[in-house]
């Protein structure tokens, strides 16, 4: 939605696969700590996912490798922007990395819980355990909510969300005109 209305996305997550592709350095590094999840020069997400969800400190070790991979990408990714064009980093893990730090102004998008699960159920096609574990390793929604700039509230339909997103993102190009 913000980029219909303008925005240059820069979507960590697709970096994130970006820096563990074939023959990439994060794989490799992946591969020293965890060989069994790669196969065929190939990472095995589900594998990897069972252990980093199931063990935090084998998540940050993955998080260690992998996050200054997606940064750097992310870096070059915000040169793809226009002139005064604003630049929206998608960041699932916002606060949980401290990549909060390097942005100008953070937005949360929450929604109930059992909606939350219900739609990533559909989305990537786990188990409600698979994906209340992983909802048990990021941020609590409304720690997120007290540490963001903005927050957008998804728990209606998609004409609410693009209203509330559509007002984010004016008091976005406001502030970028102030500076």
């Amino acid at each position: 939605m913000l980029e219909s209305l303008g925005a240059c996305i820069v979507d960590t997550d697709k970096l994130a696969r970006e820096a563990v592709a074939p023959g990439s350095d994060g794989l490799r590094e992946i591969a020293r700590v965890w060989p069994a999840v790669v196969r065929e020069g190939h990472l095995d997400r589900g594998a990897l996912g069972q252990i980093v969800f199931n063990d935090p400190q084998a998540r940050e070790r993955l998080n260690a490798i992998v996050h200054p991979h997606v940064r750097r990408l992310a870096d070059e990714y915000d040169r793809y922007a226009k002139a005064g064009q604003l630049i929206v980093h998608v960041v699932p893990l916002l606060f949980e990395t401290g990549y909060v730090d390097r942005v100008d102004a953070s937005i949360v998008v929450i929604a109930p819980e059992e909606q939350r699960v219900e739609r990533v159920i559909k989305r990537d096609r786990l188990s409600e355990a698979q994906v209340r574990a992983r909802m048990a390793a990021q941020i609590d929604p409304q720690r997120a909510r007290a540490l963001a700039t903005y927050c957008i509230e998804n728990d209606g339909d998609l004409v609410h969300l693009r209203e509330r997103t559509k007002a984010v993102y004016e008091a976005l190009e406001a502030a970028a005109q102030k500076e």
